[in-house]
């Protein structure tokens, strides 16, 4: 059971297709859109300003969204938020990506297509450009990002539309097997890295 707190009435709202992992926290002002993806052990703490994640974004684990009083922290249709980042009162615009343990910060917008690689610091009110490659402590724009980049990202992205599809119709908890069975198979892709269902 996903852990979903009122606070000062303000309950937060899970769209249907949407999927939250049981151990994700959501607390007050907090609006899932179609088909997101919330990973485990992640927060969206809207006890202060509202927390929104649009149409095919995804919250990875241990992710956390907050914000000011008043201010919108907002994750645009498909972006992409990897492990352990934190997002404060930013903007992540429409297929964009945060990568892994990086932080963003209040006022802070990333355009549309942009990356901002694993462990950077977005200081607060930077405003990066569509499709721009952000790196650093604190970050800064290094180059633009070409079509090949941004259909990376975009393949990144739809594997965690998959992942929501997988997660809803097959993740379960069960007991842990005590041994590895005999013929064990695996979690099988094709060569483009898309998921091949179990037969």
């Amino acid at each position: 059971m996903v852990k979903v707190y009122e606070i000062d009435g303000v309950r937060p709202v899970v769209h249907p297709t949407a999927y939250v992992h049981p151990s994700a926290v959501l607390i007050g002002d907090v609006i899932v859109g179609p088909r997101c993806y919330i990973g485990p052990l992640a927060s969206m703490r809207g006890d202060f300003g509202r927390l929104i994640l649009e149409e095919g974004a995804n919250l990875q684990d241990t992710c956390v969204m907050h914000g000011f009083p008043g201010e919108d922290t907002v994750v645009e249709v498909d972006g992409h938020i990897g492990h352990g980042a934190v997002l404060h009162g930013c903007r992540i615009k429409r297929n964009a990506m945060v990568g892994m343990n990086a932080v963003v910060m209040d006022k802070a917008v990333v355009g549309e297509e942009s990356i901002v690689a694993a462990m950077s610091f977005v200081k607060a009110g930077m405003i990066i450009p569509p499709r721009s490659m952000v790196m650093g402590t604190p970050a800064k724009v290094m180059r633009e990002l070409t079509d090949d980049d941004v259909k990376w990202k975009s393949f990144g992205t739809r594997q965690y539309h998959e992942l929501n599809l997988r997660s809803l119709q097959t993740m379960r908890e069960v007991e842990a097997l005590t041994e590895v069975e005999p013929g064990r198979r695996g979690i099988e892709f094709d060569p483009e890295g898309r998921h091949k269902p179990k037969a």
